[in-house]
């Protein structure tokens, strides 16, 4: 299961998880910031990054890690530092790393104990968060992650009918989606119509609300996506020798959006 993917899609879309999920209040969301983050001139690129709108807020840097590796504590506290270095913030830090269960945990903190201890880094283990049915919507949807298939049956349908029930129309059918695509990967043997169809998600689909929901998010998509061909045909232009500002003028943007998308690798 491509859980990167998944993890990323989902704070990006619902970051008010990630702080529900740490101990948090659902409403701290509101003033961050979630992206991914490239630290030039290395081969690094930081998965998941809140980004603060203030000092006074600290970057929270999260990581999935769901396959032991003996060397994630030292590339992560590489990475941080890097980005601290190359970027000179004035906010605090903290590192939360989400692991499917403690038994993938096998790398040694011996060099960054001074963090675990302070709580500079928070490990989370979803198979220790307690029963899905108790648990908040969000967090629950990530537990889908890791049960087993018999498991996931249930608590998928508990799940799709505890969000259109819970969750506002506006959110519903993200939220929908990102555990259809959970299913997806869950039963690779099934085609994703057997799968709507299994937990009901075929029905639910026809009604208005949903409809409305879906249309709002299309239409928004086609918008996002002449915006990302706008950006990709900057390069090419400066190339041939148009000014930053006949490109903006040309692409109806802004000479700001211009100098950022020239300044991004290709």
């Amino acid at each position: 299961m491509k859980t990167d993917s998944i993890f990323y899609r989902l704070f990006q879309e619902f970051p008010d998880i990630f702080f529900e999920l740490i101990g948090n209040s659902p409403e701290t969301a509101a003033g961050y910031e979630f992206s991914s983050v490239e630290i030039k001139q290395t081969a690094f690129r930081i998965d998941g990054v809140f980004l603060p709108e203030t000092e006074e807020s600290p970057i929270y840097f999260a990581e999935v890690q769901f396959q032991p590796d003996s060397g994630i504590y030292s590339r992560l506290f590489t990475e941080v530092h890097l980005y601290l270095r190359q970027n000179q913030p004035e906010n605090d830090w903290f590192a939360v790393v989400i692991y499917p269960s403690r038994s993938i945990d096998t790398a040694k903190t011996t060099h960054y104990r001074e963090s675990f201890a302070n709580g500079r880094v928070t490990r989370i283990y979803l198979d220790e968060l307690g029963e899905t049915a108790s648990l908040p919507i969000g967090i629950a949807t990530i537990k889908l992650v890791i049960d087993n298939e018999d498991r996931a049956i249930q608590s998928a349908r508990e799940l799709i009918n505890r969000t259109s029930q819970e969750v506002d129309s506006g959110q519903q059918q993200k939220l929908l989606q990102i555990i259809e695509t959970i299913l997806v990967y869950k039963f690779p043997s099934m085609e994703i119509q057997e799968i709507q169809q299994m937990f009901g998600l075929s029905e639910l689909k026809q009604t208005r609300v949903y409809q409305q929901a879906f249309a709002e998010g299309e239409q928004k998509g086609k918008q996002e996506g002449r915006q990302e061909g706008k950006l990709l045909a900057i390069p090419p232009m400066l190339a041939a020798g148009l000014t930053v500002e006949q490109v903006a003028q040309a692409l109806g943007l802004t000479v700001d959006d211009v100098r950022q998308a020239a300044q991004q690798p290709q």
